[in-house]
């Protein structure tokens, strides 16, 4: 062997070692926040649900050792999903999102009703909802078609059939609950797939702009949802009813100033906010901990989102970066839809905060997909995880 070919050989044996030492830190740095923003979450659902776990269960800990249980479950998934190599989930795209459609249907004839939407399937002491599952099956089936039609998105057809087949197909059943929070984020999901697939510019705004219309339509067509909207406005046009839980959620953030009332201290769990452990589990933080803690959690998903987004682009094929893409898009816009209706900036939509509300499919479907994500950063500079 040459010393040319002895140094080339060990200068890609430096690459190797130095891409897997980038890996590993970029593992560790999606990890991190993900596991301070679990444990802020049980803290907050432990006093947040305190109240109303004692009315409905005599005991102040029921929602809190629920949720413990499910971030262990979601702990093994998430471990046995960083484990499976992503590219398994281009062969099982289709029978997920099969499967995903069979739910969807399901819950609409047989789902349980609660807050107005019909979202869950309950099998024995547990529910499932499967809007959260179909998020991700969402993503992968558009990822592993727009990949093998990769020289063929010239044709804006190729783009549209598959969005409309996924996509629409769940977004329209979700809506049918009606759950829009959830509908939009599995579009914005399918959009950001499509964003780094190969389709042409022009296409996704073509489609961008169809899908943005459509939602503007439904979110006024429904007489439920208008009046959402017009709480959004101006919650205190009506501060005793449709304005209630917005105007109480800005009682609670105001009421925690800089640094907050204490941990456990909240007023507003006594019944003032209206599903305080769940969609508005941010308010309780923002009341106890402050203005401090709520900056605190903003950043620790900005991290996930920054992190995430340079692990989908590391990825050594289109595949595992549209994969990727689609995971995070998916859980920062489902932070982003829930923060912004607590503090007003958005909606209210029912969204769980990812991580941090009480809720078991989101925690399980967040867990297994932050996983998948996990083995992405994983593969090496050969593609093997």
């Amino acid at each position: 062997m040459t010393v040319t070919s002895i140094t080339r050989a060990r200068a890609a044996q430096r690459a190797v070692a130095y891409r897997r030492s980038a890996n590993t830190r970029f593992t560790v740095l999606l990890l991190v926040p993900i596991a301070l923003l679990t444990v802020i979450g049980l803290g907050a659902i432990r006093s947040a649900s305190s109240v109303v776990s004692l009315e409905k269960y005599g005991n102040g800990w029921t929602y809190f050792g629920k949720q413990a249980v499910w971030v262990g479950v979601g702990i093994v998934v998430a471990i046995i999903a960083s484990r499976i190599p992503y590219r398994i989930y281009r062969r099982a795209a289709l029978p997920l999102l099969i499967a995903s459609i069979v739910g969807l249907i399901v819950v609409l004839e047989i789902g349980v009703v609660g807050g107005g939407s019909r979202r869950w399937i309950a099998v024995g002491p547990v529910t499932i909802q499967p809007s959260e599952f179909a998020k991700f099956a969402v993503i992968v089936f558009l990822a592993s078609v727009l990949e093998r039609k990769e020289r063929l998105l010239d044709d804006v057809w190729h783009l549209l059939v598959p969005l409309g087949a996924s996509a629409g197909i769940c977004g329209i059943l979700v809506l049918l609950e009606p759950d829009l929070g959830t509908a939009l984020v599995i579009l914005g999901g399918a959009f950001a797939v499509a964003a780094v697939s190969a389709a042409r510019v022009r296409h996704l705004l073509l489609a961008g702009a169809g899908g943005t219309l459509a939602a503007g339509l439904l979110a006024i067509a429904s007489p439920y949802r208008r009046q959402r909207i017009l709480a959004f406005l101006d919650p205190f046009a009506d501060r005793l009813g449709s304005g209630w839980q917005v105007v109480q959620s800005y009682v609670a953030l105001g009421t925690g100033g800089a640094f907050g009332v204490g941990l456990g201290a909240s007023r507003a769990r006594w019944s003032y906010l209206p599903n305080a452990h769940t969609d508005f589990i941010f308010a309780i933080i923002g009341e106890e901990t402050g203005f401090a803690g709520g900056v605190m959690v903003l950043l620790l998903f900005a991290v996930i989102g920054v992190v995430g987004y340079l692990i989908a682009m590391r990825a050594p094929d289109r595949f595992g970066r549209m994969l990727g893409v689609g995971i995070v898009s998916w859980i920062s816009l489902q932070a982003l839809v829930n923060l912004g209706g607590v503090v007003g900036l958005l909606p209210i939509t029912g969204m769980p905060l990812p991580f941090m509300s009480v809720g078991g499919s989101s925690m399980i479907t967040a867990f297994g997909a932050i996983g998948v994500l996990v083995n992405i950063a994983r593969s090496g500079v050969n593609g093997k995880a």
